[in-house]
């Protein structure tokens, strides 16, 4: 059985799925997208979209008892992979020593045009 994961901190899911669900000692969040948590969009270019993603996953993680410490896989979304190296750098500052597997893929287009989603799955310790 899962557990949906919510918090004010993130963005509201904005269709049918929350922000993250918890099954067993994972937490499998949805893609996050560069909106703020009241909804706004943050404008810009790839390295400030990547930022406020990567505060939001911070947020619905948190919210399900886990850290991105405790991050195993997360899969990063580019509408264009020219901007690898600018995303590359904001991510790699959200993660220590054994940072998660990861997958980036370029998309022909991501939600309300933006630039970067990524999602992530994490681990809940002591679940």
């Amino acid at each position: 059985m899962n557990a949906p994961i919510h918090t004010d901190r993130a963005p509201a899911a904005i269709g049918p799925y929350s922000q993250a669900v918890r099954v067993g000692d994972l937490v499998f969040t949805s893609g996050s997208i560069p909106l703020r948590p009241d909804g706004s969009l943050v404008e810009g270019g790839i390295t400030v979209q990547t930022e406020q993603v990567m505060e939001n996953l911070k947020a619905v993680l948190a919210a399900a008892g886990t850290t991105l410490d405790h991050a195993v896989k997360c899969t990063c979304f580019l509408a264009d992979m020219n901007d690898f190296a600018a995303m590359n750098e904001v991510y790699a500052r959200y993660f220590g020593e054994a940072p998660p597997a990861r997958s980036t893929v370029q998309v022909a287009r991501l939600p309300r045009d933006v630039r970067v989603e990524i999602e992530c799955v994490a681990w809940l310790p002591g679940a």
